[in-house]
């Protein structure tokens, strides 16, 4: 754990940190997240019947649009020039996983943006099911991997069998 957190000043005001003497390199990072649902939904889904359309293609989108977007949504986020998405899903009897793989040239991360991608592909999940299954909940939305930068790598360890599907 970093002994300050980085984005206040010395006296505690928000601030955006100064990322312009660091040297681009290439970061990627991956974030996953659940939409959890009936399994009379997953199977709408999976069969493509919902009314709304193709949830997963409009969803994949969707992340795709929200990456690109991150550093207008959070606001001490830096505007990157996010180089790839990749948005992959897998579906179970009662959920729907995401994944986001988010690459860049640039000298922050992407961890932001794979966390932001994932979160807008399940938030558009819901809205697309939220006729067919009300009691849909969002969760499990986290870093998986991240390389690249000063602090290197970072990979979580799958301590819940269950929650590492290996996408």
């Amino acid at each position: 754990m970093p002994e300050r957190l980085t984005h206040l000043d010395p006296l505690g005001r928000a601030r955006m940190v100064d990322v312009t003497p660091k040297d681009p390199s290439h970061r990627r990072a991956v974030a996953r997240g659940r939409v959890h649902m009936q399994p009379e939904t997953t199977a709408l889904v999976a069969r493509g019947s919902v009314g709304k359309g193709d949830v997963l293609n409009v969803a994949r989108v969707a992340g795709i649009q929200a990456a690109k977007r991150t550093s207008d949504l959070i606001p001490l986020c830096h505007p990157l020039l996010v180089g790839a998405v990749l948005i992959n899903f897998h579906i179970d009897d009662t959920f729907i996983e995401i994944e986001a793989h988010v690459d860049t040239i640039d000298r922050t991360g992407v961890e932001m943006e794979a966390l932001t991608a994932v979160s807008v592909a399940a938030l558009t999940i819901y809205d697309m099911c939220k006729s067919a299954d009300r009691s849909m909940t969002i969760g499990d939305v986290a870093l998986w991997e991240k390389t690249g930068g000063r602090s290197g790598t970072f990979r979580r360890e799958a301590t819940d069998p269950e929650l590492d599907l290996g996408l």
